[in-house]
């Protein structure tokens, strides 16, 4: 899947954990203080998905522009 950063940033929270969790690829995840971090790698952005393990749901979610995808 081919989506730009502009498109998915302006998608509803939950179509974007869909595309995330099915599209996405694991880049590295951790645990702290009862929150588990994940990293997914897209087409030239990463999303990291904030879960609440207490809660069992996802409670944030950061996305950045991977600028090197654009380096010459």
């Amino acid at each position: 899947m081919d989506i730009s950063f502009y498109e998915f940033s302006n998608l509803p929270d939950e179509i974007q954990y869909s595309i995330v969790l099915d599209k996405g690829r694991v880049i590295t995840d951790s645990i702290n203080n009862g929150s588990r971090y994940v990293l997914y790698e897209l087409s030239t952005f990463s999303v990291e998905l904030i879960y609440n393990l207490n809660r069992d749901k996802i409670s944030g979610k950061n996305i950045y522009l991977n600028r090197a995808a654009y380096a010459f």
